[in-house]
């Protein structure tokens, strides 16, 4: 049934209201329209918090989460979506890594520009850690959240502060120079997704910034001393080569490093978990890969 799920999914995105290149009003009215009224499990619970200064909205289960916490950032090119609307992929990942968690609602561009994002997302962790141990915690973006999560670790890293157990990037935005191979030779089957589209994004996101700036793209970065990662991807979208590119720096800088490419599939894949057995496959290993590493750091804690 899996091609059939794929072709379906594939229409879906194809003929649906979602286009970068709208207006972004227009796009973030779509956003909420699609995402923004989604129903969670009766189990799940969704409260509107603030930590380290930055709106989040915090979830957790009936059944208490054993292993840790989720530090979640939505994608939306920078510009579009929101914690609430993040919370079906984010809960679905949770669950399955017995996690609680926290989505932010990061700052979007054009109104902030980089670097209010990343600023918003690094004040998030450290809030969090204040209260928990980072060991404890474990990072996941999706798309431009993917993005900042890595423009997350690199910050902490810098800053020699304390790192999550490990990380996770869905489809990740990993060059803003949008000069990866794929942007042309996945164009004709990427359903979603466009150069032209994200190129408006990127410069609303930008505001004048370099593109080349590892800051916001990691793929000219050096990647050095990040906890574990693993890159999930589809192999129908124009992002791929941000996402191999991603992983070969971070093999090149002794990184353990995971890359999940998986054939057929468009842009965050996982977020159609319900209906396309792929997205389901795909977040089971990626709650795996979570629980081990944070099974392994707090082993090495004691």
């Amino acid at each position: 049934m899996t091609a059939e799920q794929r072709a379906a999914v594939n229409d879906m995105l194809r003929d649906g209201p979602l286009d970068l290149a709208m207006p972004v009003d227009a796009q973030r009215s779509v956003f909420e329209e699609l995402f923004g009224s989604a129903e969670l499990p009766s189990d799940v619970t969704a409260t509107d918090d603030v930590v380290g200064g930055v709106p989040v909205v915090r979830f957790d289960f009936s059944a208490p989460s054993t292993t840790g916490v989720l530090l979640y950032m939505h994608g939306g090119a920078f510009a579009v979506g929101n914690a609430r609307g993040s919370l079906p992929l984010a809960t679905d990942l949770a669950r399955r890594a017995q996690l609680r968690g926290f989505s932010v609602d990061y700052r979007l561009a054009p109104e902030h520009p980089f670097p209010a994002a990343s600023q918003d997302v690094v004040a998030a962790y450290h809030g969090l850690i204040e209260t928990v141990d980072s060991t404890s915690v474990v990072v996941v973006g999706e798309s431009a959240g993917g993005n900042l999560v890595l423009a997350l670790l690199l910050a902490l890293r810098d800053a020699a502060a304390p790192l999550p157990a490990a990380a996770a990037v869905f489809s990740p935005v990993g060059d803003l120079t949008l000069s990866g191979a794929t942007m042309t030779s996945k164009a004709d089957v990427d359903p979603v997704i466009t150069a032209a589209g994200l190129r408006l994004r990127v410069i609303d996101y930008l505001a004048g910034a370099d593109p080349r700036d590892p800051r916001v793209s990691p793929v000219f970065a050096d990647l050095s001393g990040l906890p574990p990662l693993l890159i999930q991807s589809g192999s129908h979208e124009v992002l791929l080569d941000d996402a191999v590119r991603l992983a070969g720096a971070a093999a090149r800088a002794d990184v353990e490093v995971r890359l999940d490419v998986v054939p057929g599939v468009p842009h965050v894949f996982q977020g159609f978990a319900e209906t396309l057995d792929e997205g389901a496959a795909a977040l089971d290993r990626a709650g795996v890969f979570l629980t081990e590493h944070l099974h392994h750091a707090a082993g090495s804690d004691r």
